[in-house]
């Protein structure tokens, strides 16, 4: 990040004579000298700070994605010419600045970066919902919310819409009978289904879909009930077909040796296939805190690499001959990363896998070059080349969770070096797997917290029961599996593989069964995890008083989160569900339909009731067809039904807060209006005031959070008032 001082120099000359130490964030004594001296430390220090790139990076990409309206060209040639200008400041500018220019230019740089990406990824949003045909060739299969096959097609035709209008990929459920065609990667299929935009949050501020779907490529999901047929048989010519294709071969093989939920993991694990694992299969691992064994992370991806690293280092030593002619380490760390690269190909490269595989690419070139494979530096450059491929990845768990046990992980490496002598060598296993399923353990937890709204409070005896037997039975397992099934001879090691995942499954449910094994978490506010994020990077990263700083954001974060409250009344974006807040829980004013809606609110609330269970709470009173309830003092109504329309008159009165499933008839509009301007109706000539909200205007807004206001009356905030206009939201 700049010029190194050299001993003539102004610098140079200012720092008093000390041995630079080595190590983050390496200026020792000098920096002790220099501590009324920030700028001359940091200049000091700069062989070091490589480790804040992606900190700096993340501050321009992070308030990008937190902007409400979207920046037009004007915004982005500022930032430009200000990068252009600062990049200037920091290759001719005084020495002393140029470390505070090079943070800067970073910054800048992530929020173009962010741009780019933003507009790079831009396909066709489907504006409207769509019933009829679909044809399209299938490039991902896995299982939705409701535990349906579920099937993402490409080159994507639809009746009457033109291509420039039509979505580049969509998402279908297969629910119904759909035997006839299995899924196969390359089929070109064709069904008769409902396709609709994807939706915004199901509550203002919270997970926001359109976003995702906007990142993935997805113009529009949805789902049939009629059987898929074929329409093309697959193309070998498309290299990542062909890479799906094996993917799902090799998964249906292992399935075929080994029966039930223990193939699915096995599959899962080895191929990235994870549309044979069942919901319920799903709630144990989160429940117990072993979710992160299914997807393909860096415990896999590290395992494999350590795996065929060790072998092949320890084997070649078993031979002197090779030993002492050989540069065996780097002969097998080579190896080692061609061995990932297929794990790569083969588990495709979703976010996470290619997560995994740059840290471990990293860790292997490190080897190569003769660098320690494992430091914060490592880590850093894993993070930056991510960042300057998918800047969006900074706003997933998988990115947070992955980098923060890593650090973490690196972090209590030292103090265990320093300690483990003083352990019984039969000890020290188990003492190092407790240390660092300790260290990952504390922190990701809040991050899983913030996001997923649970803890498992056995997650750690969890993964001390099942994360040793990945690592020498089923990881060890799975490759020479792969090496001898060209042979027919994978029988022995899959039976080893299915030994390992049967008592990984097993301690899954027995730990996700005992009581009190999820604790259910509130979602914090907005910008309390980025609080948490910069507390800790200071306390960890930071030295002398800076690092107080992060402890005292870290302490803020946590009164924040401990001091929020959930808003009183939410209102789905279709109308079809309210949810209120009452003395047992957030009643929800319909037993069934809008089960993601309903689980998104209930478990934002920190609450683990179920749909039906938070319906038949106090709140809401009438038929299903016309729910009502009081919030503040003003009358909340809910129509649903095909008579909603027409119970609307009704309805309508008492300033009452309306909400209709359904389309008011024309001229209805906010009906507060003053009684000339007020549509007239067939049942009565001035319909009474009341606050309407109907799906056509729902649809504009998105999801409702409602508060008594004091002054009188409610104030409501649109899903639209938190994440603005943007790129994702604004071609409906």
């Amino acid at each position: 990040m700049g010029r190194i001082a050299t001993p003539g120099s102004a610098l140079a000359s200012a720092l008093p004579e000390a041995p630079y130490e080595e190590g983050f964030p390496g200026a020792g004594a000098r920096l002790a000298a220099l501590a009324a001296r920030p700028l001359l430390a940091l200049s000091a220090a700069r062989g070091g700070l490589f480790v804040w790139v992606p900190v700096c990076l993340s501050c321009g990409i992070g308030p990008w994605f937190a902007l409400a309206s979207e920046p037009g060209p004007p915004v982005y040639a500022a930032a430009l010419l200000a990068l252009l200008a600062v990049l200037l400041g920091w290759l001719r500018g005084p020495e002393i600045a140029q470390i505070p220019a090079a943070a800067l230019a970073l910054m800048l740089a992530g929020f173009l970066l962010a741009g780019a990406r933003g507009h790079g990824v831009a396909e066709p949003v489907l504006p409207f919902r769509y019933y009829g045909p679909i044809e399209g060739r299938i490039v991902g299969i896995d299982r939705s919310y409701a535990d349906h096959l579920r099937v993402t097609l490409d080159q994507v035709v639809l009746r009457d819409v033109p291509p420039h209008r039509t979505p580049a990929k969509v998402r279908v459920a297969l629910h119904g009978e759909q035997g006839y065609t299995p899924p196969e990667p390359g089929l070109t299929v064709i069904l008769t289904g409902h396709l609709a935009p994807p939706e915004g949050p199901a509550a203002p501020g919270g997970f926001d879909f359109q976003r995702f779907a906007w990142f993935s490529g997805l113009g529009a999901v949805g789902y049939t009930r009629v059987p898929m047929l074929v329409l093309e048989p697959p193309s070998e010519d498309d290299w990542a077909v062909a890479a799906h294709r094996a993917r799902m071969r090799a998964s249906t093989a292992i399935q075929a040796r080994i029966e039930g939920q223990a193939g699915a993991f096995a599959a899962a694990l080895m191929t990235g296939d994870r549309s044979g694992i069942t919901s319920a299969t799903n709630d144990s691992m989160r429940a117990s805190n072993l979710f992160h064994i299914i997807s393909i992370s860096g415990l896999h991806m590290g395992m494999l690499a350590g795996f065929v690293f060790a072998t092949l280092r320890y084997g070649l030593a078993l031979m002197p001959a090779l030993a002492l002619r050989l540069p065996v380490k780097k002969l097998a760390a080579g190896v080692a990363l061609l061995a990932a690269t297929a794990y790569l190909w083969l588990a495709g490269p979703n976010v996470a896998t290619e997560r995994a595989y740059v840290m471990a690419a990293v860790m292997l070139v490190a080897v190569l070059v003769d660098r320690r494979a494992i430091s914060l530096r490592s880590i850093a450059v894993a993070a930056v080349i991510l960042l300057l491929r998918e800047p969006e990845s900074l706003t997933e768990p998988g990115f947070q969770m992955s980098f923060g046990a890593t650090a973490a992980l690196i972090l209590a490496w030292g103090p265990w070096q320093s300690v483990q002598g003083h352990v019984p060598a039969l000890l020290r296993p188990v003492a190092a797997l407790l240390l660092s399923s300790l260290a990952a353990g504390l922190a990701t937890a809040p991050i899983a917290a913030a996001h997923f709204n649970r803890m498992a409070e056995y997650g750690l005896l969890a993964n001390l029961l099942a994360v040793p037997v990945m690592g020498t039975l089923v990881m060890p397992a799975g490759v020479i599996a792969a090496v001898l099934a060209p042979l027919g001879l994978a029988g022995l090691p899959l039976w080893v593989m299915e030994i390992g995942c049967l008592w990984i499954l097993w301690v899954s449910d027995w730990v996700a069964g005992l009581d009190g094994a999820v604790v259910a978490v509130p979602s914090p506010p907005g910008g309390v995890l980025a609080l948490m994020a910069a507390g800790v990077l200071l306390a960890v990263l930071a030295r002398g008083p800076p690092r107080w700083g992060g402890a005292g954001l870290l302490v803020l974060a946590a009164v924040l989160w401990a001091g929020s409250s959930r808003p009183p009344l939410l209102v789905s974006a279709d109308g079809v569900l309210l949810g209120l807040m009452g003395p047992e829980g957030r009643a929800l004013s319909q037993p069934k339909g809008a089960g993601y809606v309903a689980d998104s609110w209930l478990e934002d609330d920190g609450d683990m009731a179920l749909q039906d269970q938070a319906a038949a709470r106090p709140g809401f009173t009438g038929p299903k067809q016309a729910r009502e309830a009081t919030l503040g003092g003003v009358p909340i109504r809910q129509l649903t039904g095909k008579a909603a329309a027409e119970a609307l008159p009704g309805a309508c009165a008492d300033s009452a807060l309306v909400i209709l499933a359904g389309d008011a008839p024309e001229g209805w509009g906010r009906a507060a209006a003053p009684a000339a301007q007020r549509p007239q109706s067939a049942s009565q000539t001035a319909p009474p005031d009341c606050d309407l909200w109907d799906r056509r205007r729902l649809r504009r807004s998105g999801s409702l959070a409602i508060w008594p206001d004091p002054a009188g009356g409610l104030r409501i905030v649109t899903a639209k008032d938190i994440s603005g206009t943007r790129l994702w939201n604004s071609r409906r």
